[in-house]
């Protein structure tokens, strides 16, 4: 079997640290190619130019296997394409791979690469760029460019979202938008887009998504409140949010979500951009391995 590896070495602390165990793993299974990322976009790079290869595995977060999952699907070769996917977590939350029970130790997830099936999964796109997860209109966006920022990048890991998220409550100021479904039309000030129940790794923002689903489900909060936020939030925490009369949940194969302010957007933890955007499920996208 012959098999590619994309490494982000940013991605977790262990990452580097991990990488000959990886490659010395993979190498008793099948012969191996690695690329190590420099900047963002090198996953994508890579991806979209692999030919040839049984396999593409990503060595790395949520944010490089949304790099890799672009760039299989922009390749020009329907065979490339088609080329399935395998995770090794190395990210701050690896919420991907919770999702598909895939181990999140080397020793497990390499055993899976090559033990596990390929299965179609399919994903929610954006604009023309695809997410596995979730898209993020309103705090959790906001609170996603804030880590970019040069004093919060220096925290690492889940503690820099924290910190972001405060300082993001703090100064909440929310622009109301709208997301118009073929069924109806929902307003609020923070939402979630989910293609996938996990959120964060731990909590379920959108619990009745799934990678198998046919649908999008939406979670919108229609409060603008800072006190409103803070008890949404401790809500989804609580995993009680659903129960809130002034939280909307729905499931739609498409949308599109508007507004006339500066309203922020994330995908897969990764900015974005801002609204308004189009959004739409696409099924069966790729393979995976789990």
């Amino acid at each position: 079997m012959n098999v590619s590896l994309v490494v982000n070495p940013a991605a977790g602390s262990n990452t580097s640290r991990s990488l000959d165990r990886v490659t010395s793993l993979l190498k008793q299974n099948a012969s191996l190619s690695t690329v190590i990322t420099e900047k963002q976009g090198d996953a994508f790079d890579c991806a979209k130019g692999t030919k040839k290869t049984d396999r593409i595995i990503v060595a790395g977060g949520d944010g490089t296997i949304n790099e890799v999952i672009n760039g299989l699907l922009s390749s020009d070769d329907p065979d490339s394409r088609e080329i399935p996917l395998s995770i090794i977590p190395c990210g701050t939350a690896n919420v991907l791979a919770k999702e598909l029970g895939i181990p999140e130790n080397i020793d497990g997830a390499v055993h899976r690469i090559f033990s596990g099936s390929a299965n179609k999964i399919s994903l929610g796109r954006i604009n023309g760029r695809y997410f596995s997860l979730m898209a993020g209109i309103g705090f959790d966006a906001e609170t996603v460019l804030g880590v970019k920022n040069d004093f919060i990048k220096k925290i690492s890991g889940k503690l820099a979202h924290v910190v972001s998220g405060l300082k993001v409550l703090i100064h909440h100021n929310p622009a109301p938008f709208r997301v118009i479904t073929p069924d109806k039309e929902l307003h609020g000030y923070t939402a979630v887009i989910g293609n996938a129940k996990c959120y964060g790794g731990f909590y379920y923002v959108t619990p009745g998504a799934s990678v198998n689903d046919p649908h999008l489900d939406i979670c919108l909060f229609q409060g603008k409140t800072r006190a409103g936020l803070l008890r949404f939030i401790i809500g989804v925490l609580r995993q009680k949010h659903l129960d809130f009369k002034d939280v909307d949940y729905a499931k739609a194969s498409q949308m599109e979500i508007q507004s006339d302010s500066r309203v922020h957007v994330q995908i897969d933890g990764e900015y974005f951009g801002t609204l308004p955007v189009k959004i739409e499920i696409v099924r069966d996208a790729i393979n995976v391995v789990w």
